[in-house]
């Protein structure tokens, strides 16, 4: 008998796996916070003699390297990837023992990354699960456009080639177990549910229901914005990441605070929207504890700048930190907790400002208020319609554009709220007055706004959100 026990990490939309028998186990496409890996594999009774990548990750550092050094398990790399430390290289059909009759084959499935693997679990020689990587997701198949612009149309058919490789190599029952594709960028579409076999994918998934040149097409063009951070995950990757080093920071006292926020430095507030917009430190932005912390943060922040991270309690401010050390984000230099009126010298230093719902903003501009609706969303979301009027500039772009805001008070508003929170606080930093729209989208037009096609973009700046 085999397991296979899922790892989530959701702020991510990744999942790594722990899979074995009664004795021992292979860990696929690891986090860089291995501890949950081996208290997984504690529970289990396992000993861990395998750690195997799917290809080199663009979207967070990995813990294999780490994770098999503590373990000393064989570390299972493509061959043809580039990297900088010892591993066990892995070809197209090597295979490495788990347990007993199970066994790991690999399947060189290239178009995610040149090099990308996927690792078919075996007992008894028959295949019973698919570790599918970024190849095949469920519903879909990762980007191809991560590694290098000239590669992309390639990678994408050498993509349509890999699914269709898995799909006649594997029956209709065995598992797929991709590690993208539950909210990562890493993927070209949205996952619909959140298990799959062969046999479903063939039923509904493009790259086995269409011919080639469509698929490719329809790959190319849904494609959306990359998160900046990305690109500094691969060499990471590729180098060997250092340990992960999760040691409370230093405590920030007030004077601190201010200190660091006078030096340019990101002073990040974790609590939630409805908090910050209550009360905040005068300059420090808000992004939320949970959801996509890292992903967010680590896209908009100057790669390298120092980061002070505030936060309700310790627990709060734990998780944050490990979030952030997924993606590269180095430790914070400092920290705080409890409230905001500890974290200023009087409460003069504090900012507020307003949140409110699409029915406000039609209230508003019915009054014939000064004011600007800026649109924060992704350039693909505000294709399916935008409030006549508005500007657009997508939340990670707005650091370096807060010039191109016309001049009035701003309510910002995205998909939900929390991207528009972000967006406001870095408004206020600026000193903008600022409205945070804290309502969902399809509130607007029951509102009474005009939403229709968007205009083309205006003014410098990406086009691309």
């Amino acid at each position: 008998m085999f397991f296979v026990d899922t790892i989530e990490t959701p702020g991510l939309g990744n999942r790594s796996y722990l899979a074995g028998g009664a004795r021992s186990a292979v860990v696929v496409d690891p986090p860089r916070d291995m501890d949950r890996v081996i208290a997984a594999a504690a529970v289990r009774g396992v000993r861990i003699v395998a750690v195997a990548e799917t290809h080199l990750h663009n979207d967070y550092v990995t813990g294999g390297l780490e994770l098999a050094r503590v373990t000393g398990a064989a570390y299972l790399v493509p061959a043809a990837a580039s990297v900088s430390f010892a591993r066990t290289p892995v070809a197209d059909g090597d295979t490495a023992p788990v347990d007993g009759d199970l066994a790991l084959r690999a399947l060189a499935t290239p178009g995610h990354t040149p090099h990308h693997m996927a690792y078919v679990l075996e007992e008894d020689g028959h295949a019973v699960a698919a570790f599918t990587g970024g190849s095949l997701l469920i519903g879909g198949v990762g980007r191809p456009d991560l590694v290098e612009p000239r590669l992309t149309g390639a990678l994408a058919r050498a993509q349509y080639t890999s699914v269709r490789r898995l799909a006649d190599e594997l029956d209709d029952a065995v598992e797929v177990l991709p590690t993208h594709g539950f909210g990562s960028f890493c993927s070209s579409s949205r996952a619909e549910g959140t298990s799959s076999t062969i046999g479903a994918e063939r039923i509904r998934n493009a790259a086995l229901v269409e011919d080639v040149d469509t698929f490719v097409a329809g790959l190319l063009a849904g494609l959306d914005d990359v998160p900046a951070y990305y690109a500094h995950m691969g060499p990471v990757n590729a180098a060997g990441p250092p340990s992960i080093d999760l040691t409370p920071p230093a405590r920030a006292e007030a004077p601190d605070i201010a200190r660091r926020l006078a030096a340019g430095e990101w002073v990040v507030d974790l609590r939630s929207r409805v908090a910050f917009a209550k009360g905040h430190v005068a300059g420090s932005f808000n992004f939320e504890g949970e959801g996509q912390l890292a992903t967010y943060l680590a896209w908009l922040i100057p790669w390298g700048r120092p980061v002070t991270l505030l936060a309700g309690t310790a627990d709060e401010l734990a998780h944050a930190q490990r979030e952030l050390a997924r993606v590269g984000v180095g430790r914070p230099v400092a920290a705080a907790t409890g409230g905001p009126e500890a974290w200023v010298s009087g409460p003069e230093e504090l900012r507020t400002f307003p949140r409110a719902s699409f029915a406000d903003l039609a209230s508003a501009r019915e009054r014939g208020e000064d004011l600007v609706v800026l649109d924060v969303r992704r350039t693909a979301e505000r294709g399916d319609g935008a409030i006549t009027g508005s500007v657009h500039i997508p939340v990670h772009a707005l650091p370096g554009r807060l010039d191109e805001v016309p001049p009035g008070v701003v309510w910002v508003h995205c998909a939900g709220g929390m991207r528009a929170a972000i967006a406001a606080s870095l408004l206020d930093a600026a000193g903008r007055e600022v409205v945070a729209v804290d309502d969902g989208f399809d509130a607007a037009t029951a509102a009474g706004l005009t939403v229709s096609a968007p205009r083309s973009p205006t003014g410098p700046g990406p086009a691309a959100a």
